[in-house]
């Protein structure tokens, strides 16, 4: 609508010129059409050549341009009531467990659950988040069964939920991307997807796995990739993680801290390039952008899977984890900043560069204010510090990472689908307008930060069954640290 406002005008505008032109001239359209069949009748060959010209320069670029990529609907797993645990229930859980003969010495058990408890009261997490049945039961139940009835559970009731909102037939769907860092079984969730919904047997699916918490992007991404190449079709993004295998019973401490975070969820995504889906869809994609640091030992090695001295599998975080996530988020911030900010920052960008390279090399580097960039920010629910942390290097306000921290509190660390949670809060505050632009952001190990870049279409409402919609009126809550 914006849109159309500015071209109008400027159809009056020249309009009002050229009649204001022709007034003072004393041209009347006798002469404008008198002086072009002049012109035509001379100039025919001319013409001709430049008319074709013109027309095979825009076939081509037609044929050769982008396909702009629409975000249609997305859905969020929302699990059922019975799985909510208090942080109190869990560690009452752990506890028990141990209790039951799966660890060591009691003095060990006690130390290592009271050091779970001190990272949940300063992590961000509410007491209403979710963890399968499998670790709920006793003995736990960790075997491939329970691991795959809770992927199924999950990537189901986000699909059933997506295709009931859009109207979208299963046959439609030409194109399938899922990401799940950790559990990958054979057949691979992609197939389990395709065997469950029928989807076609010519349909282009792929299978992420080992990618973090910032998988969710890499998915839009190679989506966004196969939508350019494939013409008039729908693309199903699936994000998730498997909590159910990945519970940690060593007593390494680096490897402690994940049982603290990580919680059920996951998301599915709707994507399409078909022209005439716009008029319906939520958003359109404008950038993504991926940065991989793998190459350095350290960005490599800072959170990796891998046994602890008693052959027990969990994932250790390492020291240098703060310092490697910083630096790559500021390579992925030098690469994003051109192609969103406004001129002004990005002069200011490029002065302070000059200045520190050439004359003042102590100068600090010059942070944009991406706040003239972006009206949304979802940052990935990784924890409290990495929300923290982006905040004030940033310089946002509360309220621009108030949709990370509520999803934190109220979903855990949902991994890499935590920024759709993030997204559907926002929507479901009534805030996204239209022309609103939103950073998606998430940081995983190997070690990558990937970004996307959305636009609003129209004035967003909720989807039906939003995870937010029997929680909305408490929401945004005060967080004691």
């Amino acid at each position: 609508m914006k849109n159309l406002k500015i071209v109008i005008l400027k159809i009056f505008f020249i309009s009002s010129m050229a009649a204001l032109a022709m007034k003072r001239y004393e041209i009347n359209l006798d002469d404008l059409q008198n002086f072009f069949l002049h012109q035509i009748q001379n100039n025919l060959q001319t013409i001709s050549l430049l008319s074709f010209l013109v027309g095979f320069v825009w076939i081509l670029y037609m044929l050769t341009r982008p396909k702009p990529v629409y975000l249609v609907d997305f859905s969020c797993y929302l699990p059922p009531s019975h799985l909510k645990v208090s942080i109190q229930t869990l560690m009452g859980h752990a506890r028990r467990a141990r209790e039951a003969g799966m660890c060591w010495k009691n003095k060990e058990n006690d130390y290592l659950v009271d050091f779970q408890a001190k990272i949940l009261e300063r992590s961000g997490l509410g007491q209403e988040t979710y963890i399968p049945e499998g670790l709920q039961c006793f003995p736990l139940q960790q075997g491939l069964g329970a691991s795959r009835k809770e992927t199924e559970e999950v990537i189901f009731g986000a699909l059933d939920n997506l295709f009931h909102n859009t109207g979208v037939e299963p046959d439609d769907i030409g194109i399938l991307v899922v990401n799940s860092s950790t559990f990958n079984p054979t057949p691979s969730l992609a197939s389990m997807i395709v065997n469950k919904y029928k989807l076609r047997d010519n349909i282009k699916s792929l299978n992420l796995g080992g990618m973090g918490c910032s998988a969710g992007v890499i998915a839009v991404d190679a989506a966004k990739g196969l939508l350019q190449v494939h013409r008039n079709t729908y693309a199903i993004v699936v994000s998730t993680e498997n909590i159910t295998q990945n519970l940690y019973l060593g007593k390494n401490k680096s490897m402690l801290v994940t049982n603290c975070l990580f919680r059920l969820g996951g998301g599915a995504v709707l994507l399409s390039n078909r022209s005439r889906d716009r008029a319906r869809a939520k958003y359109q994609l404008l950038h993504t952008v991926r940065i991989h640091t793998g190459s350095d030992d350290r960005s490599f090695e800072c959170a990796t899977q891998e046994e602890d001295e008693d052959g027990i599998i969990g994932v250790t975080l390492t020291k240098n984890l703060p310092m490697v996530a910083a630096r790559t988020l500021k390579i992925n911030i030098a690469t994003l900043g051109p192609l969103v900010l406004p001129l002004k920052e990005k002069l200011a960008f490029f002065i302070t560069f000059v200045k520190k390279k050439y004359f003042k090399p102590e100068l600090k580097n010059y942070t944009p204010d991406f706040r003239l960039a972006f009206e949304h920010f979802c940052i990935h629910a990784g924890g409290r510090a990495l929300i923290d942390e982006l905040e004030k290097n940033l310089k946002l306000s509360p309220l621009h990472v108030e949709a990370s921290r509520m999803t934190l509190h109220r979903f855990g660390n949902t991994s890499s689908s935590s920024i759709w949670y993030e997204l559907a809060y926002t929507e479901a505050k009534g805030r996204m307008k239209e022309g609103d632009r939103i950073w998606q952001i998430a940081l995983g190990s190997g070690f990558k930060c990937n970004s996307s870049v959305w636009v609003a279409l129209r004035d967003v409402k909720p989807s039906a069954n939003s995870p937010w919609e029997d929680c909305m009126d408490r929401y945004p809550v005060e967080i004691d640290i």
